[in-house]
C-alpha cells in the first residue's frame, strides 16, 4: 500500500512508523518545516499511573511496550524506564494514594505506597518534607523536542519513506488522494489526517462542525541544568485531581477538605517534572478550556509551581531557561481515548488524545493500523 500521512507531531509520526513497519510505503507531509505544536510542548511522559481502567489503560500499557520497543530500535528517542513518584504530605492525600492500591488494576500500573526513606532511596534529590511517596514504576519518559526528528531518521532508512516538509495539504480530490498549498496532488491507498489541535480549515470541512474535539491550551517551563539525576518523573497530588485513575470517595474527600491554592485552582494546575537528558528540568502546567485563548503566559503559575517544586527538592531551581505555552486537542467525551473518523473515502481523521497523545500514540496507531486493514 501507500499511505499519505498528515501532520508529523507524535500521533503522525507513530502512523507513518507502523505503516513503514507493515512493509508500505509512506509520504508524509507537515505544514511546518518539521512538527512544531503540542508533540513538542509536552514533557515526554509516557504516564501509565492516571489512566481511566479498561480501555485506556489498556491503550496506555500496549504503548508503553511500544515505545520500550521503539526506543530500543531508536536511541534518539531517549526512552527511559524512570517511574514517577507523587510526595505525599497530609493524612487526604494519603488517603486517595491508598485507594489507587485498592484498584484491581494497581499492579498492572506498578503502584506502590513508599516510606519517605523508601522514595529518596528510589529519587535521591527528593531532599524536601514529606512523609510518603507513591511510586509507579510502569511511568515512563522520552525527549519530546527530538523524539520525531528521531523516527523520521529512521524511517528514511527503510527507503520507503518520503518527508515533505513546508505545505499544507487544503483539499482532498478524490478517495486516497490530497492536494496541497503547492498545488500538488498525492495519491494514497489510506489518507492518515493526524492535524493535532489545527481544527479549521480542511478538517472543519471534513468533519463538520460538530466534530467532538475540543482544544485546551497549557503553560509551561525549563530550567538549566539541576547538577544532579532527577531518577523518576514526579507529580503533586494536585495531579490527583486531574488523572480519572483517582477518581472517587477519596478524591472527594481531599477536594472538599484540601482546596487548591488560589492560583492552581485559577489556572487548573498541577505539577509534572521530568529531567532533560541535558539536565535540565520539564516543569507544569496549566489548563485553560475557554476561547479565545489568552495570547500572552502569566507569571503566577510559573512562581506557584517554582514554589512546589523547591519544596520537594529541598533546594532552589537552576535558571529557568523556557518558558512557553502550547495548545492540544482533546476528546470531549472523556471516556474516549481518541477520535477516529472515516472523513471521506479512505481518509481517516485521527486526533483528540488530549494529554494521553504522547503516551499513547503508538497504542492508537497500531490500532488505526488494524482498524484499515494495513
Amino acid at each position: 500500500m501507500k499511505v499519505i500521512v498528515v501532520g508529523a507531531g507524535v500521533v503522525g509520526a507513530m502512523h507513518a512508523w507502523h505503516a513503514v513497519a507493515r512493509g508500505h510505503e509512506v509520504v508524509h507531509i507537515e505544514r511546518e518545516a518539521e512538527a512544531r505544536g503540542a508533540s513538542l510542548r509536552n514533557f515526554g511522559q509516557i504516564w501509565v499511573s492516571g489512566r481511566a481502567g479498561g480501555p485506556e489503560l489498556e491503550t496506555a500499557l500496549r504503548a508503553r511496550e511500544l515505545w520500550e520497543e521503539i526506543g530500543a530500535r531508536v536511541p534518539g528517542l531517549g526512552f527511559r524506564a524512570c517511574g514517577s513518584l507523587t510526595p505525599l504530605r497530609t493524612p487526604l492525600e494519603r488517603s486517595v494514594a491508598e485507594a489507587a492500591l485498592a484498584r484491581p488494576d494497581a499492579g498492572e500500573r506498578g503502584f506502590k505506597l513508599l516510606t519517605a526513606e523508601e522514595a529518596r532511596a528510589v529519587n535521591p534529590a527528593l531532599r524536601g518534607e514529606f512523609d510518603a511517596a507513591l511510586w509507579c514504576e510502569r511511568d515512563a519518559a522520552v525527549e519530546p523536542r527530538t523524539a520525531q526528528l528521531a523516527l523520521k531518521a529512521e524511517l528514511l532508512v527503510s527507503g520507503r519513506y518520503t518527508f515533505l516538509g513546508g505545505r499544507e495539504v487544503r483539499e482532498v480530490t478524490g478517495p486516497g488522494l490530497v492536494r496541497d498549498d503547492h498545488g500538488d496532488t498525492h495519491a494514497g491507498d489510506t489518507v492518515i489526517l493526524a492535524t493535532g489541535a489545527w481544527l479549521g480549515g480542511l478538517v472543519r470541512e471534513l468533519a463538520g462542525p460538530d466534530l467532538p474535539v475540543r482544544r485546551v491550551r497549557l503553560q509551561m517551563m525549563q530550567t538549566g541544568p539541576l547538577g544532579e539525576t532527577l531518577t523518576t518523573s514526579v507529580a503533586d497530588p494536585d495531579s490527583f485531581r486531574y488523572y480519572p485513575a483517582y477518581a472517587g470517595e477519596a478524591l472527594d474527600a481531599l477536594a472538599a477538605g484540601q482546596p487548591q491554592a488560589p492560583v492552581a485552582a485559577e489556572h487548573a494546575m498541577q505539577l509534572l517534572m521530568v529531567q532533560r537528558r541535558d539536565g535540565g528540568l520539564t516543569i507544569g502546567d496549566t489548563h485553560a478550556y475557554a476561547h479565545p485563548f489568552p495570547f500572552d503566559t502569566v507569571e503566577e503559575p510559573y512562581e506557584h509551581l517554582t514554589a512546589v517544586v523547591e519544596s520537594y527538592l529541598g533546594r532552589p531551581l537552576p535558571r529557568i531557561r523556557h518558558r512557553w505555552a502550547g495548545v492540544y486537542a482533546q476528546c470531549t467525551d472523556p471516556s474516549r481515548v481518541v477520535h477516529r473518523q472515516e472523513v471521506a473515502d479512505s481518509v481517516w481523521l485521527v486526533t483528540g488524545p488530549g494529554g494521553r497523545g504522547m503516551t499513547c500514540s503508538p497504542a492508537i496507531a497500531e490500532r488505526t493500523a488494524d482498524l484499515i486493514g494495513w
